[in-house]
């Protein structure tokens, strides 16, 4: 039995992955800006759940949050940061405030919950860190570049945390769905009114109208995710990576054939920058 600490509990991945680890018998911090909407999902889990309100973007709430679950579990075992929000719009119609916001969620919240969680994970010597990332956290496209931005800062942020925490005991997952049968795609985690600019509709505005159509007929399953997410952390050596969906391996199949394919043809470019 481990001890969870998850953000973004309410709906979406962050609900299934709350859901899977209570089921697989673990106890969970399910955290969430309106604890209230958890304990009602969950009315039989008193004794094997802590629901805590918790609004990543602010560090008293995150430090209460971590109080109240050593307090109660005496530990923490497993970050699930799980919150964010989305962006879809050409990078020239993304508006200042927008992409300020969705940085300070996807990843100044994110840097601020691992802050408030690592000292309890390095002084056990033990703990599993999961950071959600994306599909376009490594291959993005028209429309998700900004959202995707945000993804590649998180990319970097799992990769060299993983280093830095492997000889304390401490492990490291990004985790990158596809696209998933949740809310994502709607207003509530999706900002998309943008003023939209008509030159870019071949490329931005068909990944929209792409994406309106696609609304809630994800080919991943949300259920399914999230207990391979649960799955993993049992594993003898997880994966620094985790790809979920076949849609997301069609993807950085394609990427990584076209950056080798660049990379042989510009070679003897690279090659010819070093010191004779």
């Amino acid at each position: 039995m481990s001890i969870w600490f998850i953000t973004g509990s309410s709906r979406g991945l962050g609900l299934e992955i709350t859901r899977a680890a209570l089921a697989a018998g673990h106890q969970v911090v399910a955290t969430a800006r309106k604890a209230e909407a958890l304990r009602e999902q969950f009315p039989d889990a008193a004794d094997a759940l802590l629901a805590v309100p918790l609004d990543v973007t602010d560090p008293h709430s995150i430090q209460a949050a971590v109080d109240a679950a050593v307090h109660r579990f005496g530990r923490i075992d497993v970050l699930v940061n799980n919150a964010g929000t989305g962006l879809l719009a050409a990078i020239e119609e993304s508006d200042d405030a927008a992409v300020r916001r969705m940085y300070e969620t996807n990843v100044f919240g994110l840097l601020a919950v691992q802050r408030a969680v690592l000292p309890v994970l390095r002084r056990q010597r033990s703990g599993h860190v999961i950071n959600i990332s994306s599909i376009v956290g490594f291959a993005t496209s028209p429309g998700w570049g900004i959202y995707a931005s945000t993804k590649f800062a998180v990319e970097a942020i799992g990769e060299t945390l993983a280093a830095e925490l492997a000889p304390l005991g401490v492990r490291v997952t990004l985790v990158e769905p596809g696209f998933f049968r949740t809310d994502f795609l709607d207003p509530v985690s999706l900002h998309s009114n943008v003023e939209i600019i008509e030159d870019y509709a071949p490329t931005a505005g068909a990944v929209r109208n792409a994406m309106s159509d696609l609304n809630h007929s994800q080919p991943g399953d949300p259920v399914k995710g999230a207990r391979a997410i649960v799955d993993i952390v049992q594993a003898p050596e997880p994966p620094l990576r985790l790809q979920l969906g076949a849609d997301t391996l069609q993807a950085y199949e394609a990427k990584l054939t076209r950056v080798r394919e660049e990379m042989n043809a510009w070679r003897h470019v690279a090659l010819s920058t070093d010191h004779d």
